[in-house]
């Protein structure tokens, strides 16, 4: 790569729409990665554009940073992805994304009734829970986690 053909980190991150920290973080969890120049100044190769185009897609999908870290390595190291490649990455998503959505449908529907939290503070709560007995399953909102 090229000293003229790399951007500096403040270029991408405005090219990405992320911030210079989240592009510190994500070479730091290995799901990309830049070259330094002699004074020690990050400089990445333009295709690292569309990696994190990807890195913050797969996360509104719901994919954790480990697992986009193995999605990641399925892509070409030396070339730039190509659409088939994406088309790999993506064709096993759908079943997450129908899940979330119906997810969010559920959380839309109840949310103005109750919040899952199980506490009967609500006169109009669709869930009994005398003695708390939702707590004993785990902290947060158990009727949606």
């Amino acid at each position: 790569m090229g000293v003229n053909e790399a951007l500096t980190i403040g270029e991408v991150a405005k090219r990405a729409g992320v911030a210079t920290s989240a592009l510190r973080f994500y070479e730091e969890s290995g799901l990309i990665q830049s070259e330094r120049t002699d004074s020690g100044h990050r400089r990445y190769p333009r295709e690292v554009i569309r990696r994190v185009a990807f890195i913050v897609f797969a996360q509104k999908v719901g994919l954790s940073l480990e697992e986009v870290k193995a999605e990641l390595a399925k892509l070409p190291r030396h070339r730039v992805p190509e659409r088939s490649d994406w088309a790999k990455l993506s064709s096993s998503w759908s079943k997450r994304i129908q899940e979330r959505i119906a997810q969010l449908e559920t959380l839309r529907d109840g949310l103005t009734e109750c919040i899952g939290c199980g506490c009967l503070s609500l006169d109009r709560c669709q869930y009994a829970n005398p003695g708390d007995r939702v707590g004993r399953k785990g902290p947060g909102p158990r009727y949606w986690v």
